[in-house]
């Protein structure tokens, strides 16, 4: 698509947004009971299985030790509460506010560490997502760029060493 042809004036927003999977993540979590709540706390290894059609676009990924991937929360039933009770807190949060998979558009977010890719297949550390997932999408990790400084971090301050030590 040629970006110079595009008139921002007659641009529509979409009403629906409809993905196609790119692939399949397959771990050792059979069942929603004794996922990782977070990938960064999780040493599970699984594979994520890109279809044929997009092996192409696996050129070069494995010069990254890391890679985010978009997946789909095909588990999530419509529709979700927009608040609810976080596992780190006691009172009601809204969706946006915490990491519960229960979201409008349910899509998750993991940073997984690449071990090898062989053919179609990578082979991940940090799972924390349902066996057979669908994946939506693959970005590197580049740690100069999404590693950011913050010390704000809301209602989860004081919360998180506690639950998670």
């Amino acid at each position: 698509m040629n970006r110079e042809l595009i008139d921002l004036n007659e641009r529509k927003f979409p009403e629906n947004v409809c993905f196609k999977p790119i692939g399949m993540i397959h771990t050792p979590f059979k069942s929603l009971k004794g996922i990782p709540i977070q990938s960064a706390i999780s040493n599970m290894q699984g594979k994520l299985e890109i279809f044929s059609e997009y092996k192409a676009g696996l050129k070069d990924l494995s010069e990254f030790s890391h890679l985010y991937c978009l997946f789909f929360f095909d588990m999530v039933k419509q529709p979700v509460p927009l608040q609810s009770k976080p596992f780190l807190d006691n009172d009601k949060k809204g969706v946006f506010a915490i990491r519960t998979p229960f979201r409008p558009n349910p899509i998750g977010l993991s940073i997984l560490e690449i071990i090898e890719i062989r053919d179609n297949m990578i082979h991940v550390r940090n799972v924390d997502m349902l066996d057979k997932t669908p994946i939506l999408d693959l970005k590197p990790y580049v740690s100069r760029f999404d590693n950011i400084k913050s010390n704000k971090i809301g209602w989860l301050k004081g919360k998180i060493q506690k639950k998670l030590s």
